[in-house]
């Protein structure tokens, strides 16, 4: 499980997702604990009080994840799910060697410019896209202020936050709209 597809499905800020460790998601319950981020290597508080929160995982997101911890190197609980092989295991990979794989993809692929924030700007275009309404975008991007999100008022519900994240999984797994919440 690429961390470019795990930032892009839960809409991720980097820190936040060099940060995950396994024991972060819930198998049984599909829930992913964003508990902590890591700048410079220093682990550290999340950026936001409102971006420490259990966000919902999509079945085949779920599924990919499992397949990911199973091809992993450093795989038990408290193991970074993107773990440096560099630190055998003591920290996750670091944002510089993100950043570079980053700049040669983006040049191989004649995109020019593409940083890690992308990703999470591709997962508010593709909330929007599936018809998400404000509020659930507000809530699954996890800011405190909508106006962040948008400037537009809305309100949330968790069963629409369950079947917005599937589809956005749906679109970045398969490139289709599937709705994998109820599957």
């Amino acid at each position: 499980m690429p961390l470019a597809l795990v930032c892009v499905c839960f809409g991720l800020r980097i820190s936040e997702c060099l940060a995950l460790r396994w024991s972060d998601v819930d198998w049984l319950s599909g829930k992913l604990s964003i508990e902590r981020g890591i700048v410079h290597q220093v682990v550290d508080d999340v950026k936001t009080p409102e971006s420490n929160r259990a966000m919902h995982i999509d079945a085949a997101m779920l599924a990919g994840l499992k397949d990911w911890k199973q091809l992993s190197q450093f795989s038990g609980p408290d193991d970074w799910m993107f773990a440096s092989p560099v630190k055998l295991g003591r920290l996750p990979i670091s944002y510089a060697g993100v950043w570079q794989a980053l700049r040669k993809a983006a040049v191989k692929a004649g995109i020019g410019h593409l940083s890690s924030h992308t990703f999470r700007h591709t997962h508010r275009s593709w909330l929007d896209a599936v018809g998400t309404p404000i509020g659930v975008q507000q809530k699954l991007m996890r800011h405190a202020d909508i106006r962040t999100t948008m400037n537009v008022y809305g309100t949330a519900a968790t069963a629409d936050m369950a079947v917005a994240s599937g589809k956005v999984a749906g679109l970045a797994l398969n490139g289709s709209q599937t709705d994998h919440a109820t599957s």
